[in-house]
């Protein structure tokens, strides 16, 4: 073998070293070079065509889901309208900011130019409705209205009408089946603001910018689930709009349906009573203030007593919740909120408070029995009450001498309830209390009764009501002390008599506030809510429940279904034997006591009905009717604003919605066939295989249903009973006293 000497390789290798090292370097010349041409000298150049390409987004609206009665009749739908919308984004890109074409606009859709330019500006503190409170970058809905005609002109002409689209969209619709409004228990949509999509984008429900969301009501207070989830597709765009490719796609999801407690024919029925109640209050005289009634607004609630679903809830004035759809015009806006509006967008029944008067009485007869009085004890019903000088008058200066406690509710004895209730101020130390916790039992009552706060129904803005206790007549007082000091006057009007009294003592718990108290007077606020909570209780023996409206929230493919159950919320503070003494006396205010003259006839051996009546004086108004009853099934609460008595006022519709629920006839008979819910609603509607919810046909009028039922109930003289009641003097439990108007308070 011959050996190659080493030194014949390495000039070689070396050389090829050389030429390796002096390709990489010039190919790393050659890159740094093109990086510095591409980054430093044509950046800005590369930069600029880069961004022409971006994604966008195409937003496929979800189906909302639909609200449905509780035999599944829907309440709330969509249906498919052709929406015309504009861009804001478009019109503003135009030399005169989109104002002729918006011009074009109107002539075809048949509106005024200033109604379109109206709707397509963007709302804030100074701009008044109409306005678009929703996403700039959103196409603003002009009409939801618009004909196949007008939407073909649209699009026909589309270089007319730049910025302006006509397409077939699915739109919320209120359907008021058989008439049923039920407009503020389902409240209306509007468009999602900036501000509502910063606040949720980090939730398990975020906002885009094209969702419609729940204002008010149901649609509101269930949103997320009924809104669903929007399906998003995104294009790779170059910067002429051309796509240029398909990013990525997520497919829409319908919202769910929501089954409410709500039965639209018994809906329609209260809706329909309490209107011709208030209608028949305002042709009645009211000799305290010579006018004829005002009855300018009113609720009812029909709660089912065992569990607190609500069967029907009414509030008027009420409204017509499809003014909101496809945005609201400036008219109808100014007949909801305008100053001689009634403020029909109010729901009275959770938001609306007033004095209870003495439908206040079974928080005050627990109170006396709990501070050790007996129920079936003496106490005296005299003709009126004397304190510091000032005269509490019973109504019509009626006395039934010595009674019991079950009889005083009967009657709803005034002076009963002074007495005991002065007799309690008098123990915990009058208006200097001893030293150490007042027992003040008939404020404690109140509040183990759930006054002065929430019931928790399921819905939005309920208000709390009040309870003026000590703690709340100290808040009140440091509040307005020092306005009281600035008005009051010792020898002025009324009013600056009663400033003068609150400077001195407002946080005090005086006497007469006491008094006052203990019959619904004074500054007690209840709601309608609240009382079919408490009367709802007394008929179930005794357990409160949060009220609800929503039973079921079922998928719309029909393969999941959540029911919402009944939630107790706690327990009256009443032994069994007092409330069996007060069942048996609701009982008798309907035979013989304050509402007999409206239940004559009743067939009370078959459907037993338990009540009580009551009339609230309010300083500078007149009174207010409240009327509280049930039957072993269902509580049914009606209050009239303004209206007079609470059997005068409320007796005869209240009467009618029982009649509706059991099929009861004017001479008393029972027609099971016409009876329209004669036991509560327990079982969820049918979901077809498809998810579609099987819903029975409803009469477009059922008040009808229940005609040869009130036939026979209207008294012809709403003054009088007819002739089978006890005594005239018994259609009422009010206070009409010989006093001054308003003074409710006596210094002592």
């Amino acid at each position: 073998m011959t050996n190659i000497p080493e030194t014949g390789r390495t000039p070689r290798v070396q050389i090829r070293l050389v030429v390796i090292q002096i390709l990489v370097l010039s190919l790393l010349g050659t890159l740094g070079g093109r990086l510095w041409y591409l980054q430093i000298r044509e950046g800005a150049a590369y930069q600029k065509e880069a961004s022409g390409n971006h994604v966008q987004q195409v937003v496929d609206p979800a189906v909302r889901g639909d609200i449905l009665d509780a035999r599944g009749v829907p309440l709330a739908d969509n249906e498919t309208r052709l929406v015309v919308s504009a861009s804001r984004t478009d019109l503003l890109k135009q030399k005169d900011d989109g104002k002729g074409v918006l011009a074009k606009l109107a002539a075809v859709l048949g509106l005024k130019p200033e109604e379109v330019q109206q709707k397509v500006r963007l709302c804030d503190a100074k701009t008044p409705q109409p306005c678009w409170n929703g996403s700039p970058y959103q196409p603003i809905p002009i009409t939801d209205e618009a004909t196949p005609k007008q939407a073909l002109q649209i699009r026909e002409r589309a270089e007319d009408f730049p910025g302006i689209t006509a397409e077939p969209e699915a739109v919320r619709r209120y359907g008021a089946p058989g008439k049923a409004n039920t407009s503020q228990v389902l409240g209306y949509l509007s468009p999602v603001t900036d501000e509502e999509i910063q606040k949720a984008k980090d939730t398990d429900s975020p906002y885009l910018r094209s969702d419609m969301v729940g204002r008010s009501g149901l649609e509101r207070q269930y949103d997320k689930e009924l809104r669903g989830k929007a399906g998003v597709t995104r294009y790779e765009v170059d910067n002429l709009g051309r796509v240029i490719g398909k990013a990525k796609a997520d497919p829409a999801e319908s919202g769910s349906n929501l089954v409410t407690s709500i039965d639209a024919r018994i809906q329609r029925v209260t809706e329909f009573e309490l209107d011709k109640a208030m209608k028949v209050a305002r042709q009645q005289f009211d000799k305290i203030t010579g006018t004829n009634y005002k009855a300018d607004s009113g609720a009812a609630v029909v709660m089912e007593a065992k569990t607190g679903r609500i069967v029907a809830m009414a509030s008027a004035p009420d409204y017509d919740p499809n003014v909101w759809v496809g945005g609201i015009s400036a008219k109808d806006y100014q007949a909801l909120t305008g100053k001689n509006s009634d403020y029909p967008l109010l729901n009275r029944a959770i938001q609306g408070q007033a004095a209870p008067g003495s439908t206040f009485k079974v928080v005050s007869t627990a109170a006396a029995v709990e501070a050790g009085y007996d129920f079936n004890g003496r106490y005296p019903c005299t003709s009126s009450y004397s304190v510091g000088g000032q005269v509490f008058k019973n109504f019509e200066g009626e006395s039934f001498g010595p009674i019991p406690l079950g009889r005083a509710l009967e009657v709803s004895c005034d002076t009963v309830f002074y007495y005991l209730s002065d007799q309690e101020w008098k123990k915990d130390g009058g208006i200097n209390p001893k030293k150490g916790q007042p027992k003040d039992f008939f404020y404690k009552a109140a509040h183990q009764f759930g006054l002065g706060k929430e019931t928790g129904v399921d819905l939005p803005n309920e208000v709390t009501g009040r309870v003026p206790d000590r703690q709340w007549k100290l808040d009140y007082w440091k509040a307005n002390k020092d306005a009281w000091c600035k008005y009051g006057k010792k020898d002025g009007s009324y009013v600056e008599k009663i400033a003068y009294e609150n400077c001195l003592e407002g946080n005090k718990m005086r006497e007469g506030d006491s008094i006052n108290y203990s019959i619904g007077q004074g500054d007690t606020l209840v709601t309608p809510i609240q009382e079919a909570v408490i009367y709802g209780a007394v008929a179930n023996g005794g357990t409160m429940y949060h009220p609800s409206i929503g039973k079921a929230v079922i998928s719309a493919d029909g393969k999941s279904v959540r029911e919402l159950k009944p939630r107790p919320s706690g327990r009256l503070p009443v032994s069994k034997a007092t409330l069996k003494g007060m069942d048996e006396a609701f009982a008798g205010v309907i035979t013989r006591g304050t509402a007999a003259w409206k239940f004559g006839g009743w067939p009370q051996d078959k459907i037993p009905l338990h009540g009580k009546t009551g009339t609230a004086e309010v300083y500078g108004k007149q009174t207010t009717s409240w009327l509280a009853t049930y039957s072993k099934d269902y509580t049914v609460i009606m209050t009239i604003a303004q209206a007079g008595t609470g059997s005068g006022a409320s007796g005869e519709a209240v009467r009618n919605i029982y009649s509706a629920l059991y099929g009861v006839q004017g001479d008393g008979s029972i027609d099971n066939k016409k009876a329209m819910l004669p036991e509560p609603q327990k079982t969820l509607p049918k979901v077809r295989p498809d998810g579609t919810v099987a819903a029975p046909k409803i009469s477009t009028d059922p008040a009808k249903d229940v005609e040869a039922a009130q036939k026979n109930n209207t008294s012809n003289d709403e003054d009088q009973p007819p002739a089978t009641s006890p005594s005239p003097n018994t259609n009422s439990n009010t206070r009409r006293r010989p006093r001054r108007r308003g003074s409710r308070r006596t210094r002592t």
